[in-house]
């Protein structure tokens, strides 16, 4: 049976502008850890073996270094500096990925994942699966709408119906491929269409498969999802 090492790529190279702190959202702290070490120890609990590449802004890699110090962090990781978009800070974490591996591809500010579904998503992976993707279906009712210019809300001139909510799906991270297919997936040119690591692989036809999300994997964005982050942690059983 085939054995490859596990590799976590965690991007956190964003600057948190709409969560309106002084501070880039990933080293905001949600029961009294930084998001971000909470999200690289959710990982360490579910594949201690587990290598990992940091992706972060260049300006913050000290503040990082620091943090990790006063939080008494000291997992391996290498630590990499991010570029102007997602797509330029995946590639450049990339580079420090061998081929050969599996790689998780994750939001750094998604620390509450569960470890059952990280090790769900590794041992799901095979030859016959090389990509895999968590995602949950959409239950809101949508509504197609447009924004004037003085920013109110409209329904289109078109008259197009709203999207069906029965085959949408909202994906989340971590995004796992086989290593060497995905550096080269991401030897492409940038495309604003690649909103996701799913969306690069599946341009370079790269074969989708996906997996089960879970609820409680929220990003988070804005003050009110640290509010909710803080309830759920409160809330979870010891050792979720």
């Amino acid at each position: 049976m085939e054995t490859r090492e596990k590799y976590l790529l965690v991007t956190a190279g964003g600057s948190g502008t709409r969560m309106g702190a002084g501070m880039p959202k990933q080293f905001l702290p949600i029961g009294g850890r930084p998001i971000l070490i909470r999200t690289l120890e959710r990982f360490i609990e579910a594949v201690p073996e587990v290598h990992i590449v940091t992706v972060l802004p260049k300006d913050h890699i000290p503040y990082w270094k620091d943090l990790c110090v006063r939080y008494q962090f000291d997992h391996p990781q290498r630590i990499v500096a991010g570029g102007i978009t997602r797509f330029h800070s995946v590639r450049a974490g990339l580079e420090r990925v061998p081929a050969g591996a599996i790689v998780a591809i994750h939001d750094g500010v998604r620390p509450l994942i569960s470890a059952g579904l990280i090790r769900r998503l590794f041992d799901s992976m095979s030859p016959e699966c090389r990509a895999l993707i968590p995602v949950l279906p959409v239950t809101d009712t949508l509504k197609r709408l447009e924004r004037t210019s003085d920013g109110r809300l409209c329904t289109p001139e078109d008259g197009a119906p709203a999207p069906d909510r029965s085959v949408l799906f909202g994906a989340q991270t971590p995004q796992m491929f086989y290593s060497e297919d995905i550096i080269e997936a991401y030897h492409q040119a940038y495309d604003t269409a690649f909103t996701d690591d799913a969306s690069v692989a599946a341009k370079a036809g790269i074969p989708l498969g996906w997996a089960e999300g879970e609820r409680f994997n929220l990003k988070i964005t804005t003050p009110d999802d640290i509010l909710l982050a803080e309830a759920i942690l409160a809330a979870a059983p010891k050792g979720r």
